[in-house]
């Protein structure tokens, strides 16, 4: 316990030094201008009402339109890698089976929205970031820490919720992009957005293929095509009262050793919005989501189809009182699978109701929010959180929170024909946080300490609740924007371990412990100069830490240039030194002597891509 409590002191003392002349400068810059850019950005997803970050009382971070385009990433993933909190490990690059952790939970503890939407797959219970194209997304919002009293199951690590482009004043605004690199890489995109009267409308399309890179040392390449839609509508009547539409569909081919998936993921929702009266908002949503794949042998022959849909009908009431709000509503969802597999159950419904109070009681503040969920699989669920905000003064924030969340079990762990276990629980946790912000007009930094305990983990297959984890960690980022220059830094130590049965003691699996970021951007008249430096120690493949990964280290480039008006190029250079980065294994089963021999997935090594832009 001294020698974790002294790696966090070293790692707290270190990332203040290294911030230090960050901040000398930045307070300097914000003597000089008194209209620098704030970053203290306006999210939703931590609250679910529209509070600047130091509000939220939640540790969060925005990846914001200007970043994405700078980065124009390949993948939405490298947005994410090593951001506050953040792991990703993937069986290759381009398109291949890739996770996210928050917090040092799994792929299953982490919740993925678009636009309010829900979208996994109910087998697995994990979201399939490598098809989701980073063009048709406007912003991120990363929320970590339990979030089950506002968003239900899964939420255990935290949330990430993508925008996607919104409608433009005006118009009609076109934007067209144009691009390609290496390994025989084509991206196109194109959008339409605008208003009139009342009506606002959004439309996008993409389409990206690849040859792909080999996933295995002497392997061949694996080729990825992901081709999406976006539709976006709305209309505000002059009473006030609003209806929308949204719809997003990505349909595509990736391949993989031994075979290939033809996959699809879908989004659709529509919405009406009312003012019932001056201080009561009232907003009813349908939506539906889809994760539908056909697996495919190694000549083509299909071996499965496995979709899944969900269904959902939520009802949310916003009641404000001068400062102080309330939030509460009811939602209602189905989860079905059509598959080749014969489950036992092919359908499971859940009923929840929630509820959030927001209290402004400068310079204090508290939230405190409560869910209970009726699922017709594993049973009822509460959870809840509290959280406390102290205003030090007119730049510091100080906060406190406790927050349960659960994880339901999946299709796959209930139902597998002749493995599965009707009779599993929830996994539950349970976190205690305390941060402190400080916010100035030209930067800010964010620390951040927590605990999670995690218990009733499924394991094993058969599956059972068996297993126990407790999850410490420490988050410290900062941001600035000085003269021409735009900064960026995240520094992340996680203790994730295993607290039960044969594998006490020992690290989850394919989790870093430590991790880094640095962006830095520089505006220059009509060019931008940047790059991101992102590193990580290793991480072990399995749970009995017996197969170790090494860390990695990768500097990625990126330049662009405005060389008309409405019209930029954009060249990245990602992995610039070719490093090695391996964050998964696999391994090839001999069935003469019944043994396994472990091989590394690796992803691509140095890539370039070159783009050219209108009306962005």
């Amino acid at each position: 316990m001294k020698i974790k409590h002294q790696l966090a002191a070293q790692g707290l003392a270190a990332f203040g030094l290294a911030a230090l002349p960050l901040a000398v400068q930045a307070q300097v810059a914000s003597t000089e201008t008194a209209d620098t850019v704030s970053l203290n950005p306006m999210v939703v997803t931590a609250t679910l009402a529209p509070r600047t970050a130091d509000e939220t009382l939640s540790s969060v971070t925005l990846l914001d339109e200007a970043t994405l385009r700078r980065q124009d990433p390949v993948e939405l993933t490298d947005l994410f890698r090593g951001q506050p909190g953040v792991d990703v490990s993937s069986t290759g690059s381009l398109g291949k089976q890739t996770t996210l952790s928050i917090r040092g939970g799994n792929n299953k503890q982490s919740q993925l929205l678009i636009d309010g939407i829900r979208l996994q797959s109910a087998t697995l219970g994990e979201s399939s970031w490598q098809y989701l194209d980073p063009r048709m997304f406007e912003r991120a919002e990363i929320v970590r820490g339990p979030k089950g009293s506002l968003y239900g199951a899964d939420a255990v690590g935290g949330v990430v919720q993508l925008f996607t482009h919104g409608a433009q004043e005006g118009g009609p605004h076109p934007r067209i992009s144009v691009g390609g690199g290496s390994f025989n890489t084509q991206r196109y995109s194109a959008g339409l957005s605008g208003s009139s009267g009342g009506t606002r409308y959004s439309f996008a399309g993409s389409h990206f293929s690849t040859d792909g890179a080999p996933i295995r040392r002497g392997g061949e390449d694996k080729g990825y095509d992901n081709t999406t839609g976006l539709v976006r509508l709305a209309h505000t009547f002059d009473g006030g009262a609003e209806i929308g539409m949204l719809a997003l569909r990505a349909k595509g081919n990736t391949e993989f050793d031994n075979g290939e998936t033809d996959f699809v993921q879908q989004v659709a929702g529509i919405y009406g919005e009312i003012q019932v009266t001056e201080a009561w908002r009232s907003r009813l949503t349908l939506s539906e989501s889809r994760d539908e794949s056909d697996n495919f042998d190694q000549d083509r022959t299909l071996s499965s189809i496995i979709d899944t849909r969900t269904q959902s009908t939520r009802w949310e009431n916003t009641l404000g009182f001068g400062l102080h709000e309330l939030v509460a509503g009811a939602e209602y969802s189905e989860d079905r699978v059509t598959s080749t597999t014969p489950y036992d159950e092919t359908r499971r419904d859940n009923t929840a109701v929630f509820a959030q109070v927001l209290f402004d009681f400068s310079p204090f503040s508290v939230q405190a929010a409560l869910r209970h969920d009726d699922n017709q699989a594993f049973g009822e669920e509460t959870t809840g959180s509290l959280a406390f905000g102290f205003d030090m003064d007119a730049y510091h924030t100080l906060r406190t929170s406790y927050g349960t969340a659960f994880r339901a079990p999946t299709f796959n762990e209930l139902y597998w024909p002749g493995d599965g276990n009707p009779d599993l629980s929830a996994e539950t946790s349970e976190t205690l946080e305390v941060g402190v912000r400080g916010q100035y007009s030209a930067w800010f930094w964010d620390a951040a300490l927590y605990q999670t305990n995690v218990d009733n983990l499924i394991a094993g297959w058969p599956p059972e609740n068996v297993d126990e984890a407790r999850i410490r960690g420490i988050e410290l980022s900062s941001g600035a924007e000085i003269d021409d220059w735009i900064l960026a830094a995240a520094l992340t130590y996680t203790d994730p371990e295993n607290r039960s049965g044969i594998n006490e003691g020992k690290r989850i699996r394919r989790l870093a412990t430590k991790s880094f970021r640095l962006d830095a951007d520089r505006e220059m008249g009509d060019w931008m100069l940047g790059g991101s430096w992102i590193a990580q120690n290793n991480r072990y493949n399995d749970a009995a830490n017996e197969q170790r990964i090494a860390g990695y280290g990768q500097v990625n480039l990126r330049a662009g240039w405005n060389f008309a008006p409405m019209w930029s190029a954009r060249m990245t250079i990602d992995n610039v030194f070719d490093k090695e980065v391996v964050t998964a294994m696999g391994s090839d089963f001999d069935f003469v002597t019944f043994e396994s021999t472990p091989f590394d997935y690796i992803n691509t090594g140095r890539a370039a891509f070159l783009s050219v832009h209108f009306g962005q």
